[in-house]
């Protein structure tokens, strides 16, 4: 079983690439970049370039790796996909299941914190949670990718079994169940979770982060998060195991989130 070690990502300012054709990308990691198309024919063969690597653990075979992604069209620079307006990371599973190769090129060995760029046809640069669906197979595209880091599916607090929540814990606000040793929490941060919910009084588990593949990332804002997150998750500590409450629908209905803080991306 693979566990996991905190390891908290450092925001970088990407730089661009300016020779070879490629196109010139700007901007901070973990914002929307910029794009500037080169005048000329992009070719057909995928490139792919490291913009701004990052100092976080790299990604490797077997992980869940988030990124953030932006697709431009070569031909006018349109913006065709992202996941910064949703706050939604992409998750791209390398454990055998299909996954381009141009993403393997992209984002496999590469630190958390990185800023990758892809240069292919849509039909080869599209992956999980980037379909291009309404895009000419055959047009060429930008991909920039943000890597939040690679996570081994199981990830959670080292040494600690699965999640659960406790009986007879406090339903009346957030509750530590193990502390973490790292950097504490700061609001508008970008956390890597894993998570259950459970319903009570009934103990029904009706959502979990495992059953769907394995670690997620979330913004801890308004409306990007639930709301006992929002508030629950800052001032924690990277490492940390915490237990996060919230009123049901029905009168005396609880949900109860229990999370293990793996990793934070913290605002500038």
């Amino acid at each position: 079983m693979r566990l996991f070690w905190p390891a908290v990502l450092v925001l970088a300012t990407s730089c661009g690439v300016g020779d070879s054709g490629l196109p010139l990308v700007t901007g901070a990691f973990g914002t929307e970049p910029a794009v500037a198309i080169p005048a000329g024919e992009p070719g057909r063969i995928p490139r792919v370039a490291v913009l701004s690597a990052g100092q976080g653990r790299r990604t490797a075979t077997g992980d869940v790796v988030l990124a953030d992604v932006s697709v431009r069209l070569w031909s006018d620079g349109s913006r065709q996909a992202g996941t910064y307006d949703d706050r939604q990371p992409v998750a791209a599973v390398f454990d055998g299941r299909e996954v381009p190769a141009t993403w393997h090129e992209a984002l496999l060995d590469r630190p958390a914190g990185s800023r990758v760029v892809l240069v292919a046809e849509a039909a080869q640069a599209a992956g999980p949670g980037v379909p291009l669906d309404g895009v000419d197979p055959e047009a060429v595209v930008v991909v920039v990718f943000d890597v939040l880091g690679g996570y081994p599916p199981d990830a959670r607090r080292v040494g600690k079994p699965l999640p659960t929540v406790p009986d007879g814990l406090p339903l009346d606000g957030p509750s530590t169940l193990i502390d973490g040793s790292g950097p504490e929490v700061r609001a508008g941060a970008r956390v890597v979770v894993q998570y259950l919910a459970m319903r009570l009084p009934g103990r029904r588990i009706v959502d979990s982060s495992y059953r769907h593949g394995g670690p997620s990332a979330v913004t801890l804002a308004p409306g990007a998060a639930p709301a006992s997150w929002v508030s629950g998750l800052v001032g924690g500590h990277v490492g940390a195991r915490l237990a996060l409450p919230e009123p049901g629908r029905a009168e005396g209905e609880r949900t109860v989130y229990v999370i293990d803080i793996l990793d934070a991306l913290q605002p500038a």
